[in-house]
């Protein structure tokens, strides 16, 4: 029986990374590691988003994270990623999924492709219609190549397990627009440095980057942000966070995860490779800042 949460509970979700051997395998001791730091924490756990490289993963290997975390039976809530561009491997993999004691879908809009209002539709309409988890849309141009449009949610405000929004275009004005498209979503900002700015405008939480590295310091900057209080650390987060981005995600992520000891290697699936970032020094201030605060 699959453990029930209450996902408005839960207003922090780490994008996990996926630690990886020098083989190129999964690191699956790591990762129980890694999952055990967010439970203690008490944040929620998304598996395969794109921190966790999902697409860069064999469907073999998908199949065995998301088992053998759900083997872990961590006590928080899982939510698991679903994108792509094949519509039918993504039923495919929701059939695989709806049985696992996970509790929720981070849906994903379709690469490449762009397609426009009636295409985003017919793609979102059917992976809601076969999934039995509640579903969080992922609004992210800069690596789908497409927006989703306000009149999406629309569309779509029917469906029953259309639970939330991802809004990672870092637009507070797209932000405004999903507000208004469906009231009754929980839109969760998909940006770790503009938190307290989307929590002035109504977001009901993060999915976090940032969480890897600082899992109890980031709940707490989401809790301080949901509150209204953040103004004394807002200049020191932000200056932090924009060091896990100096290049592409979740490659600087991984590599000051090794060098906190958290990880054993920084390697991540080609074409990505941690040798793109060769000055660690914004990583290293970045971290000795989040960790001095209280």
């Amino acid at each position: 029986m699959i453990q029930q949460f209450d996902l408005s509970e839960y207003p922090l979700w780490t994008a996990l990374i996926t630690p990886f051997t020098p083989q190129d395998t999964v690191d699956f001791d790591a990762l129980a590691k890694l999952v055990a730091e967010q439970v203690a924490a008490n944040n929620g756990i998304l598996l395969l988003g794109s921190t966790g490289e999902g697409l860069a993963l064999t469907e073999t290997e998908q199949k065995e994270i998301v088992t053998f975390v759900c083997q872990l039976a961590p006590q928080v809530p899982l939510m698991v990623a679903v994108g792509g561009f094949n519509l039918k491997q993504q039923v495919q993999w929701l059939e695989f999924c709806n049985d696992l004691p996970i509790h929720a879908y981070l849906l994903g809009s379709p690469l490449y492709a762009k397609p426009g209002i009636q295409g985003q539709t017919q793609w979102f309409d059917t992976l809601l219609n076969h999934s039995k988890h509640p579903c969080m849309l992922y609004n992210v141009p800069g690596r789908s190549a497409v927006a989703i449009a306000p009149e999406v949610l629309t569309n779509l405000s029917h469906h029953t397990r259309l639970w939330a929004m991802k809004e990672a275009s870092g637009d507070i004005a797209k932000f405004e627009a999903f507000r208004s498209a469906a009231p009754q979503l929980a839109i969760y900002s998909g940006d770790d440095a503009l938190m307290p700015y989307f929590a002035q405008a109504g977001a009901k939480g993060l999915v976090s980057v940032a969480a890897n590295a600082w899992p109890n310091q980031t709940a707490e900057f989401v809790r301080r942000s949901l509150a209204g209080t953040y103004p004394n650390l807002f200049r020191q987060w932000s200056s932090a966070i924009n060091s896990l981005f100096e290049v592409a995600n979740p490659i600087p992520v991984k590599v000051l995860m090794h060098k906190q000891g958290r990880i054993q290697f920084p390697d991540l699936r080609p074409p990505l490779t941690h040798l793109e970032l060769n000055n660690h020094a914004a990583l290293e201030a970045a971290n000795h800042t989040i960790l001095s605060f209280n």
